[in-house]
């Protein structure tokens, strides 16, 4: 290579990269081939109405045939839009896209781009990015007060000194909404829709007082949700929408606020008569007036006026076993809750009240997420809760009604609940020679289930009153109620129970062995029943002594008695059956019957 070889090469680089310069020059000044592209930057295709697809249009400067590709980031084909359309000169071109592969499959979220193809130039050119999203935003509640707990509970309104509860939220995106729904009892709905300031790093603080349009609203549980939209449109909300409470469910966040005005917390064991009698009440600072009755008395025992909220102790009532109703009234309201009584003199029939079932299906929100703790959603309950309701629910038709007969026939027994025979106070089963279990006794401790088998298959005889009773099983320790199984199909004694109908029959006489004659006096007939929960089969450990049923179905056993092992179970198996107790002949006839065999057992 001789010396002047490196100059040339050199002139040659020099003169190659002016010219490239120029030539870029000359191709930023020339009008792009493909002009006015309109691509949505973002979409959300899930159906909701808002941003569901993403539209691309675009203008060719020169009449060609075209292709529109939707690419991913690596540049693979997703979906084709366009194949081989011929467009004129400044033709428009417009498509969309649904998010969909050529499959049909959604495809991932993530960056897209549309790649435009001319193929008599043999140009393609990828445009503008487009996002596909759609992960919604997640609001939520990050604190109620000023009551602060190191456990979780709800905040509780009104309060004493009038102030509103504080709620701090959290809300990415725009467009932030708060509003007040109520979660129990009833129908969830709106009852509150809250102005928000300006957020603050995503953050701002809302009051509620409890009240809608200037009125206090009803009592209950409650839990704010908070929504905002991101840039795509999705929606987020800080619970679940629509909300269907199911088995196990709990809210995010800290939502829950109750509503309380007045409330009583009984004891849920038996009081000995003349023994110290604890209640509680919450009346929210105001004075309240209280009595004490036996139920189905007019009259009460006990009276107080004045008195101050919390816990205060009154000696129960001396006399016989019974249940009684401590009400307690303000100037506006009024609450009631039961109270067992036991005189312990070892009276041949003991009556167990479901307890467990009352505290188990008290809505009551514990953990202040915004639901109820309830044993039919699968949740942990408290023990310790006030009866936000007052009675239990069914408490009139069952329990009361129950009770009222029994304290007008005169008749003596031992009372109790499941949860004493659960914890070992007040009277037990031994001792007794029948046990009837009130009301609807949803659930049982594992103990109290292997007494009760026990005392039946011993000699002893138990007659279930309710309907969905016997069938579930719970966990108690000294503060809760944990672990509640759903309903078996089977009862206690392995006889497998339908489901309540709410049919109108009436029942007849199917089967009635001469050593337990539970029908003895009857006519043969129980008269327009109403609802009524049938025994499909007795099961492999039992024996149908007697029954009752719809008359144009024998396999629709209702009114039902089988031996299990030396004893008897007795089951009406008519829903409210205590309430027919005092208008219906046939119905206190065989109750009359039931108590002597309880009585004799």
């Amino acid at each position: 290579m001789t010396a002047t070889t490196p100059k040339v090469v050199f002139a040659a680089l020099v003169v190659a990269t002016f010219a490239a310069f120029f030539v870029a020059q000359g191709l930023k000044s020339t009008p792009p081939v493909i002009q006015d592209v309109g691509v949505e930057p973002f979409f959300s295709p899930n159906q909701d109405g808002r941003f569901d697809s993403a539209r691309i249009g675009f203008e060719l400067k020169n009449a060609d045939r075209v292709d529109v590709t939707i690419v991913d980031r690596q540049g693979d084909p997703v979906r084709e839009l366009v194949d081989n359309r011929r467009v004129a000169a400044r033709e428009r071109v417009s498509t969309k896209w649904d998010g969909l592969d050529d499959a049909r499959r959604r495809v991932p979220d993530g960056t897209y781009r549309p790649r435009i193809v001319l193929r008599r130039q043999g140009r393609s050119v990828a445009v503008r990015n487009i996002l596909l999203d759609t992960t919604p935003p997640k609001p939520r509640v990050l604190s109620i007060g000023p009551q602060r707990d190191t456990v979780p509970r709800p905040e509780l309104l009104p309060k004493p000194d009038g102030k509103p509860a504080s709620i701090t939220i959290e809300a990415p995106g725009s467009k932030p909404e708060v509003e007040i729904w109520r979660t129990s009892p009833g129908v969830r709905r709106v009852v509150g829709i809250r102005d928000i300031p300006a957020l603050e790093n995503g953050r701002a603080k809302v009051t509620w007082n409890g009240e809608r349009r200037g009125r206090r609203v009803a009592p209950g549980t409650f839990v704010v949700v908070v929504r905002s939209r991101d840039q795509a449109g999705n929606i987020g909300s800080s619970v679940p929408e629509p909300l269907r409470p199911r088995r196990g469910m709990k809210l995010p966040g800290r939502g829950g606020i109750s509503i309380r005005y007045l409330a009583a917390r009984p004891p849920l064991v038996p009081i000995g008569a003349g023994r110290a009698l604890p209640i509680a009440v919450d009346a929210r600072g105001e004075t309240f007036n209280w009595s004490l009755r036996r139920v189905g008395e007019p009259n009460p025992v006990k009276r107080s006026r004045r008195a101050q909220g919390g816990e205060f102790v009154r000696a129960a009532p001396r006399g016989k076993s019974g249940l009684y109703l401590f009400e307690a009234r303000t100037r506006e309201r009024a609450t009631q809750v039961p109270v067992a009584v036991d005189d312990a003199r070892n009276q041949r029939v003991l009556v167990v009240l479901p307890a467990t079932t009352w505290q188990g299906r008290n809505e009551v929100d514990d953990d202040g997420d915004g639901l109820p703790n309830l044993l039919d959603l699968g949740t942990s309950v408290r023990l310790d809760r006030v009866f936000a309701a007052g009675l239990p629910r069914g408490f009139a038709e069952n329990e009361g009604a129950l009770f009222a007969h029994l304290h007008r026939q005169g008749y003596r027994f031992d009372v109790t609940t499941d949860i004493g025979l659960a914890l070992g106070r007040g009277p037990k089963l031994e001792g007794h020679g029948g046990v009837l279990v009130a009301g609807d006794a949803g659930w049982l401790t594992e103990d109290v289930r292997r007494q009760l088998r026990g005392f039946v298959a011993a000699g002893g005889t138990l007659a279930s009153l309710g309907t969905g009773s016997l069938r579930a099983e719970v966990r108690q320790t000294p503060r809760r109620l944990l672990d509640p199984s759903p309903p078996s199909q089977t009862d206690l004694f392995g006889s497998r129970i339908g489901p309540v109908e709410r049919e109108t029959v009436d029942l007849t006489i199917l089967e009635d062995d001469d050593n337990v004659q539970l029908f003895a006096g009857e006519e043969g007939l129980f008269e327009k029943v109403e609802a009524w929960e049938p025994t499909i089969s007795p099961g492999a450990e039992v024996r149908r002594v007697a029954a009752a049923g719809a008359e144009d179905d024998e396999a629709r056993e209702v009114i039902f008695a089988a031996r299990f092992g030396k004893g008897l179970v007795v089951r009406p198996g008519i829903a409210g059956f205590p309430s027919r107790l005092n208008t219906d002949p046939a119905s206190a006839e065989l109750m009359g019957r039931i108590w002597t065999l309880l009585r004799t057992g």
